[in-house]
């Protein structure tokens, strides 16, 4: 089934097809931004909210906003499409806080560049999954079992542990990882837990578990970004790709969830998106849009990158840094801290979390010394980064 086979995997820029029913937004939130931008700097704009008293705010706001005026191409940070799209979704005080975080998120491991936390933190509720994906890591059979150590649902006292120390420290937070969060027995408690607390959470999901009172738990609790996990239009490619799964069941659950949207949470800025996998040319585009289009607001396809087993890839001779080391952070589902999601076995694990914060976590010495490795371009002496293709 599998003929992408990709060498270098950009995760950052992974979007390989990208379509939203907005269009020409760049512009005039570029215009928006620097607007929002030069009243702050001017001292026009409320700053009383915690994020302003970080020690390198003012710095990062006025490297954007060097940027956002910049008529070179080769600036650092620039505003997207996806960008422009989730800018309609905040005010302009808010943008401050976006701007801040997101120019962490994007250009920090462009430099190489940490600080006290990470940009984005990825929360696992549920290391299990009922989809075995072709392209997944849930492809492991000797490792993804109920029975194997590490695998299981994260408790909800744990859960508040995590986003009490991430509130007004990070703003991007995942629920997801390994396993598909709304088999997390806890899970609505948990959305309903982080109302409130966070720019952008985003949960993804395969949308085969949705049912009216997770559609509501996740429209009115603190999520901006819904990801359905989708990678195809038609059967039976997509039974093929998400091996357990059966799109018509999906298809009547996402109409579900837009209609209760429409209905009941007309006026949430929530952003909403199928998103598929390639890693066959017989998956298109323009039939994901005729099929899901209407029922989102985004439709994509991200490259494949070989998740389901790395430690058994050869090495690849990449000695570019990995990213994700600069980006995100993974908090399993029993509290193990990890770098990345491809190591899905842990075998780069620095801890456990509320063993030590979330804080400390991020600049241990174990972590700090993986860094160094990938920056120094020693990479393919570290065992499963010598098989891995992101960058």
């Amino acid at each position: 089934m599998k003929e992408i086979d990709p060498k270098i995997y950009k995760k950052h820029h992974s979007f390989q097809d990208f379509k939203s029913h907005k269009t020409g937004i760049i512009d005039y939130q570029k215009t928006r931004a620097v607007r929002v931008l030069s009243e702050w700097s001017e001292g026009k704009l409320n700053t009383t909210h915690s994020v302003h008293k970080k020690e390198n705010f003012v710095e990062v706001l006025n490297l954007v906003l060097v940027d956002l005026k910049s008529d070179l191409d080769d600036v650092l940070f620039k505003i997207t499409p996806f960008i422009a799209e989730e800018m309609y979704t905040y005010s302009d005080e808010e943008l401050l806080r976006f701007f801040y975080h997101r120019y962490r998120y994007d250009v920090f491991p462009q430099l190489e560049r940490i600080d006290n936390y990470p940009p984005y933190l990825q929360i696992e509720p549920s290391s299990i999954c009922n989809y075995r994906c072709v392209f997944c890591y849930q492809t492991d059979v000797n490792f993804f079992k109920k029975t194997t150590p590490g695998m299981g649902q994260m408790s909800l006292e744990l859960f508040r542990q995590i986003v009490d120390e991430a509130y007004g420290n990070i703003e991007f937070l995942s629920l997801a990882s390994r396993g598909e969060p709304l088999l997390a027995k806890e899970i609505e408690g948990m959305l309903q837990y982080v109302k409130g607390k966070f720019l952008n959470l985003k949960v993804n999901t395969n949308a085969s578990l949705l049912t009216e009172s997770k559609v509501h738990a996740l429209l009115s609790g603190g999520v901006k970004t819904v990801v359905f996990s989708a990678d195809a239009a038609e059967e039976p490619l997509y039974s093929q790709l998400r091996v357990n799964g059966k799109l018509d069941k999906v298809l009547k659950n996402i109409e579900m969830f837009q209609s209760i949207r429409q209905k009941d949470y007309s006026d949430l800025p929530v952003i909403t998106r199928v998103s598929g996998v390639k890693v066959t040319e017989k998956q298109d585009i323009d039939s994901m849009e005729r099929v899901w289009g209407g029922l989102v607001d985004q439709v994509a396809f991200v490259n494949y990158n070989p998740w389901e087993n790395i430690y058994e890839a050869k090495p690849n001779g990449q000695t570019k840094a990995c990213s994700d080391l600069f980006r995100r952070m993974f908090i399993w589902q029993d509290g193990l801290t990890n770098p990345c999601d491809s190591d899905y076995k842990s075998n780069l694990q620095v801890g456990k979390f509320p063993d030590h914060n979330i804080s400390q976590l991020w600049r241990m010495e174990r972590y700090e010394n993986l860094r160094s490795a990938h920056k120094s371009g020693n990479r393919q002496l570290v065992h499963p980064c010598k098989g891995c293709a992101v960058v």
